[in-house]
């Protein structure tokens, strides 16, 4: 702006100076041997006002650039401060494709970490999590925060993976098992991109329950370029001891998070979730529920983004209020026993039976110590245990090999 005034300042005393001053005090003045240009003064008013402004525009381009990175860059810190760790496929990458819906997965699950985690701390505010970014040589990466030794939990991991690349033979033929038409290149290249958050949380007190909870994107690009994709998850909980109240509250946190896409949506995921989490070797479920679903295409991509993200928000209240109650009871050694036996059912469960585990294992360049996350640090297997009739502990085992309905 100086140097703009400077140049109108110059231009009027051009105006009102004989020709020759005027021509030196605008810069014009003629060269020797060169000839003098026509028009006097008004022309070099004129000249040197169109000098200004272009000198003007080029001013505000540049400053409406410089505020524009100056805002970018802002924004870049904002959701620095907001997550774990930078996404796996960079903030600026991301705030580019902003509007393609990969882009704002990515986003959410980084965000449904952050949330969860914060959440968790506050409760047990005397550990800490260690985050632990990592990439995958084959493509893609993740970030993986795991808590442990707390007070209040004794091992809580939340991670994120954002992987891509060729989609193993193994993780193929696992997905066609499913019904997935898949039509591989004539090299039997499947190029794929996943990403999701997922999470388990194992807590000390055998009256706080055990929760998890996972949230997926796939696609998968075939050989004549269409792309097939979908998306997965859902939330459930593992109680030691079964409390009607708290298993009330949770499954109509879930309920409300469904109800406001589709009524229909959590009758139908609520028993999905109690099929899936069948031990089929012991002939009980691995808790009392929540929802589950897989390979949803439909109605849009859009929309069953819009659910998800509705799922994602209803992890926190579903679950917190339940362990601030009981994280302070007190238990005895025998239920602390029980916890051990229970963790050894979902041991066998996540290894035997669990999707994600697989897909993971089978997956080259998988980060093991991220997919066995879900394992406790204690469990216990005895043989032969059976509880005592009318106990306690027979009727959490009425509950797992009878599901009820927990909301009508």
């Amino acid at each position: 702006m100086a140097a703009a005034a400077q140049l109108l300042r110059g231009a009027a005393r051009a105006a009102r100076a004989p020709p020759a001053l005027a021509r030196r005090a605008l810069g014009s003045a003629p060269l020797p041997g060169v000839p003098a240009a026509r028009g006097g003064p008004r022309w070099a008013l004129a000249g040197a006002l169109g000098g200004l402004g272009l000198g003007l525009g080029l001013w505000r381009r540049r400053a409406a650039m410089a505020a524009g990175e100056e805002e970018e860059e802002e924004e870049e810190e904002r959701l620095r401060r907001r997550f774990m760790a930078p996404p796996v496929s960079g903030l600026r990458e991301l705030r580019r494709r902003r509007r393609e819906l990969r882009s704002r997965m990515e986003l959410l699950i980084m965000e449904t970490q952050a949330e969860v985690c914060r959440a968790l701390a506050a409760v047990d505010p005397g550990a800490a999590f260690a985050v632990d970014t990592w990439e995958r040589k084959e493509g893609g990466g993740g970030i993986s925060c795991v808590l442990q030794d707390g007070d209040v939990f004794e091992k809580a991991g939340v991670n994120v993976s954002v992987v891509f690349g060729q989609l193993s033979e193994e993780a193929a033929r696992q997905m066609r098992s499913r019904g997935k038409a898949l039509k591989a290149s004539a090299d039997g290249k499947l190029p794929f991109c996943a990403m999701g958050v997922s999470s388990v949380i194992h807590p000390k007190n055998p009256h706080v329950p055990t929760m998890h909870f996972n949230y997926r994107y796939f696609e998968i690009e075939e050989a004549d370029g269409t792309k097939q994709w979908w998306f997965g998850g859902g939330t459930d909980l593992t109680p030691t001891y079964l409390n009607e109240e708290d298993a009330v509250h949770f499954h109509k946190t879930l309920k409300e998070a469904c109800d406001k896409h589709d009524p229909k949506l959590y009758p139908k995921y609520k028993k999905w979730c109690d099929d899936y989490f069948f031990i089929k070797h012991r002939g009980e479920r691995r808790g009392i529920g929540g929802i589950f679903f897989d390979d949803v295409d439909s109605p849009s991509k859009e929309e069953v983004f819009q659910f998800v993200q509705s799922c994602a928000k209803a992890i926190v209240p579903c679950y917190i209020p339940i362990v601030k109650k009981h994280c302070h009871d007190a238990f005895t050694p025998e239920e602390k026993q029980w916890q051990q036996l229970r963790r050894g059912r979902y041991v066998e469960f996540n290894l035997v039976y669990d999707r994600g585990t697989k897909f993971g294992l089978l997956t080259p360049g998988s980060r093991i110590e991220s997919i066995l996350m879900s394992l406790p640090l204690t469990a216990r297997w005895e043989y032969m245990h059976t509880p005592p009739e009318s106990s306690r502990e027979a009727e959490i085992l009425e509950v797992l090999r009878n599901p009820k309905d927990w909301v009508h």
